[in-house]
């Protein structure tokens, strides 16, 4: 989890009464909420709100949005080409899905509207790396600005509202993960504190900035997303009321270019690329990097064997060294069972090279992924016959 944070007005002791400020109206307390994962036994955070979170006016079904899976087929590599994907729909409804498992979905999103009505997901962690675009991530802990290449992890039931300050820029890769988005335990020491040698460290991650709280009592729409089952609330309140938080469960960014990559002699494995982790797949960064220094080194990755996992990689910027053919938002899936590695001639090209200027997004699972309907729109069906 992110590091400690306290933002606002907060009580010297939990679970204590908050006096509120002369002159507001109500029991004379600000109302606490606990925001808490894996029920009360991992992190959390504490806020403090004008009004009770739980004041509903009107609660209202909504149009169920399943996953649609394409037909199974024969095992084989994947190449999507989703730069050229239209715009559609806003930051929540325009999200494609493209590969899905029980632990994550993978998808794209490029908007065409700004969200307007607030957002939740009550049942899933998010990852989303911003392609292109900027703004703000608007939620009840403050004001999280964001620009291209930065990654948000947003805690599930965290309501927000994504504003980019040009939709038409806005580009996105979106992860959504059963289990909690948190960093590897390697890098972590018992204290609790990023260990020195790993790749990124506290000062890289930023947290909200603090916002004044909104204090008009009128009603809010809220969607509400639970695994597909999807809920408008109508709020009584605006529910960014609070006054002050502290804790470590809160919306968060780093910047992709902020991955400092470790390099060898020769080639490092993929986890050495590691940047998050959850239950059931990792996320790694393929930073800009200096390549390995061995007079003999070859520079790109040897075949492997995912023998246990599905490997699927986002390709933002630069020419990717072992690879032919992708382009920036080109998205390849590499499943288990099947060797890949290297092109044809990327190897002998990557001999006198001394520093790469590529940057990609790997996601690893665990369990094989499942392909959507609307993955099969981009296929690159030749792909798998490019190493010939």
């Amino acid at each position: 989890m992110p590091p400690y944070l306290q933002r606002g007005s907060i009580p010297k002791k939990r679970h204590t009464a908050h006096e509120a400020h002369p002159g507001f109206e109500n029991e004379g307390i600000f109302y606490e909420e606990v925001i808490s994962s894996e029920g009360f036994s991992r992190a959390y955070s504490i806020a403090y709100h004008q009004y009770p979170p739980t004041r509903v006016v009107k609660i209202e079904s909504m149009p169920a949005r399943p996953v649609v899976p394409a037909p199974e087929e024969t095992l084989r590599h994947i190449h999507l080409k989703t730069s050229g994907m239209a715009r559609e729909g806003d930051p929540i409804f325009g999200r494609i899905p493209l590969f899905f498992n029980a632990e994550c979905r993978i998808g794209r999103c490029r908007p065409a509207l700004p969200q307007e009505t607030l957002y939740r997901n009550a049942r899933k962690d998010e990852l989303i790396f911003i392609h292109s675009g900027s703004g703000c991530l608007l939620s009840m802990y403050g004001s999280l600005p964001f620009g291209p290449m930065d990654y948000l992890i947003i805690p599930k039931t965290t309501t927000y509202q994504l504003v980019f300050d040009a939709i038409s820029e806005a580009d996105m890769l979106v992860v959504e993960a059963t289990g909690t988005i948190g960093f590897p335990a390697r890098y972590i020491n018992p204290d609790g504190q990023f260990r020195l040698g790993a790749p990124l460290c506290e000062r890289d991650l930023r947290g909200p900035q603090w916002s004044e709280p909104h204090a008009d009592e009128e009603n809010v729409a809220l969607w509400i997303n639970d695994d597909d089952r999807w809920t408008k609330y109508t709020l009584a309140n605006h529910p960014f009321d609070v006054v002050g938080w502290d804790g470590m469960v809160y919306p968060f960014a780093f910047n992709a270019d902020d991955f400092e990559p470790i390099t060898g002699t020769v080639h490092q494995p993929p986890p050495i690329h590691q940047t998050f982790q959850a239950a059931g797949f990792v996320v790694c960064t393929f930073a800009p990097r200096m390549l390995d220094t061995h007079p003999q080194a070859i520079k790109v990755p040897y075949a492997h064997s995912n023998i246990e996992s599905d490997e699927v990689l986002y390709y933002v910027r630069g020419q990717f060294g072992s690879r032919r053919g992708v382009e920036s938002g080109s998205i390849t899936l590499h499943p288990h069972g099947i060797p890949h590695g290297p092109h044809p001639g990327t190897i002998v090209a990557s001999r006198p090279v001394t520093h790469t200027n590529e940057l990609a997004v790997m996601i690893d699972t665990f369990h094989p992924l499942h392909r959507t309907k609307a993955a099969l729109e981009l296929d690159d069906p030749n792909y798998p016959f490019t190493w010939i």
